[in-house]
């Protein structure tokens, strides 16, 4: 029987980049506030979180691959929030977002939570940032110190 990959990893240290789109800030700044407080939960103190800004959720992922290129980070979060409007914009930026932070964390081997909301109105974001339907950036937090623990099992030997 193989070891199952468990929620605890013997390893420790690293720093944490949080890469945030300023557009919507009202529903990225409770998103990353979610995020950080996940993180620290997690056994990432606010002191090995580096905080990046980007104008939108399209230039998330130029920063976040910048930022993993650097070596410095064991795992990286994206918070942005896309609210759809009357043209097809919000599908390009959304599926632009998606992909690009999906590339930079295979390119680089660093797990890249997704928290990047894409819904139809402001009340939508805003209920997925801390309101009726939790914090999304809490969830991409959590999902990254999860990838790490994976990627750390898996280069233990372990199968996953």
């Amino acid at each position: 029987m193989s070891p199952s990959v468990g929620p605890r990893s013997r390893k420790r240290g690293g720093r944490a980049v949080v890469v945030v789109s300023r557009f919507n800030e009202d529903v990225t700044r409770r998103l990353l506030d979610g995020a950080v407080r996940a993180l620290e939960r997690s056994g990432w103190p606010a002191a090995r979180v580096d905080i990046i800004w980007v104008p939108g959720a399209f230039e998330l992922p130029l920063a976040v691959d910048r930022a993993l290129a650097t070596g410095r980070y064991r795992l990286g979060v994206a918070l942005g929030a896309v609210i759809r409007g009357e043209t097809p914009h919000f599908e390009y930026v959304a599926s632009a977002a998606a992909q690009g932070l999906q590339e930079a964390s295979v390119r680089s081997g660093v797990p890249v939570g997704f928290g990047v909301l894409t819904c139809d109105t402001e009340e939508q974001a805003l209920a997925r940032a801390g309101g009726d339907a939790g914090n999304k950036g809490v969830e991409a937090a959590e999902s990254a110190v999860e990838m790490v623990r994976v990627l750390d099992t898996l280069a233990d030997g372990a199968e996953a």
